[in-house]
């Protein structure tokens, strides 16, 4: 990301928001940071930004691609979900910005006039200095004289406790979701919830992928049907799937009706196939072009950061539409062989003539046997009509081959951290 060293919150309140392209999206209204501790920094994990409807949504830090004096780029798509605010969040402008604090070893009170973060390790964003003032009633504001002070000789930004939840986050945020679930794992219930209650939704979601399946049922159902539906709509659609469908069949429709109505159909869709069948194990999302899609076209497609490993080493090409359900499914292509044809070659002109799709009903002996076959990462899933309904991937296989418990067991396990 492009950005200055150090950028004050207050100059950014009003900034417009662009896309890649330069189109407007908003302007910035506040900032999101958490508290962590009196060793660590407060992280900025994203803005707040209006939309000119007036709605203010949440765009994560790693979405914001350049910041300067005249504007905020973002990349990528800006859900448009209404910004919560998660337990452990401060806003600087609304929470921060004019409070009363005390810095450490003054007397005399004084008032936060800014905040300011800079990028620090590894790109991440954190909150370095605050511009305060003398809380005096001898001298107008406008006259008064302001004092950077680092974020840690304010309590506010450092607080001392390590019992705090704040302080426990700050210990799992930079966590792999393996390493995540181990710790929800070994909490007592009562944090376990405190912290899922506290954790965005994309990250509850990661580690809940990595629980137990029974694990995975509890802690979604202690949670209110509106955030357990927000963090399936996190979960991949074949996960959420398979935990859906543990569900008692009442909790089930409720939180299916809480979802957003193309998520939630994904996961009715997944649902009417067996549970080992590559339909069961599918997921409705892979990377789909028309024929006359190009080489440049698809690449763009894989490069998507969000795509997971196994799904970017194939695009599938179908007739429209091209969501599954699609058109007739034509073929598959390898990622290798897109890095070797020229961009503007098609992708119909290499489609692997050898490779044949897997039936929606086949089930998990004929599933592994063609990934052993083929020496596969990713395969097509389509139904009876031809069309192309989901892809199945290594992953996914391995999770119905290993033990029930598997994940338990692993948990179990000593950390290697």
């Amino acid at each position: 990301m492009s950005q200055a060293s150090s950028v004050f919150v207050g100059r950014l309140r009003g900034l417009p928001v662009v896309d890649s392209s330069g189109d407007s999206l908003g302007v910035v209204r506040d900032v999101v940071v958490q508290i962590r501790n009196a060793t660590r920094p407060p992280r900025v994990k994203g803005i707040v930004m209006e939309l000119f409807a007036r709605r203010r949504v949440y765009v994560p830090m790693e979405r914001v691609y350049a910041l300067d004096a005249i504007q905020l780029v973002v990349s990528g798509v800006v859900n448009a979900r209404r910004f919560r605010r998660r337990e452990g969040e401060t806003l600087v402008i609304e929470d921060l910005i004019d409070r009363r604090v005390i810095r450490r070893g003054d007397t005399v009170p004084s008032l936060i006039y800014d905040i300011s973060m800079a990028s620090g390790r590894a790109g991440e964003w954190e909150v370095n200095q605050a511009a305060i003032s003398p809380l005096t009633k001898s001298r107008p504001f406008s006259s008064r004289t302001f004092t950077i002070v680092r974020w840690n000789e304010l309590p506010e930004l450092s607080p001392d406790s390590r019992d705090s939840l704040d302080s426990a986050l700050a210990d799992l945020l930079d966590l792999r979701p393996a390493d995540l679930a181990r710790h929800l794992h070994d909490m007592e219930a009562s944090r376990r919830l405190e912290v899922a209650q506290a954790l965005d939704d994309a990250r509850l979601a990661e580690a809940i992928e990595e629980l137990p399946e029974d694990e995975q049922i509890a802690l979604i159902s202690l949670l209110a049907p509106e955030r357990a539906a927000d963090v399936l709509e996190e979960m991949d659609p074949d996960d959420a799937a398979d935990l859906v469908g543990d569900l008692p069949d009442e909790q089930a429709e409720e939180l299916l009706t809480h979802m957003r109505p193309e998520d939630a159909q994904d996961v009715r869709d997944l649902l009417l196939y067996g549970e080992d069948t590559a339909g069961g194990m599918m997921t409705p999302e892979p990377v789909i072009l028309a024929p006359d899609a190009t080489a440049a076209e698809a690449l763009a497609l894989v490069r998507d950061e969000d795509l997971p490993p196994a799904l970017a080493a194939m695009v599938f090409v179908c007739r429209p539409p091209l969501d599954s359900p699609t058109g007739k499914f034509l073929g598959a292509v390898h990622l290798q062989r897109l890095l070797r044809e020229p961009p503007s070659s098609l992708v119909s002109g290499m489609i692997d003539p050898d490779l044949k799709p897997l039936a929606a009903d086949a089930d998990l002996a004929a599933v592994s046997r063609y990934f052993a076959t083929y020496d596969m990462v990713a395969a097509p899933v389509i139904d009876p009509s031809g069309r192309l309904v989901g892809a199945v991937t290594v992953d996914d296989v391995l999770d119905h081959m290993l033990p029930e418990d598997w994940r338990g067991i692993q948990l179990d396990q000593p950390s290697e951290r």
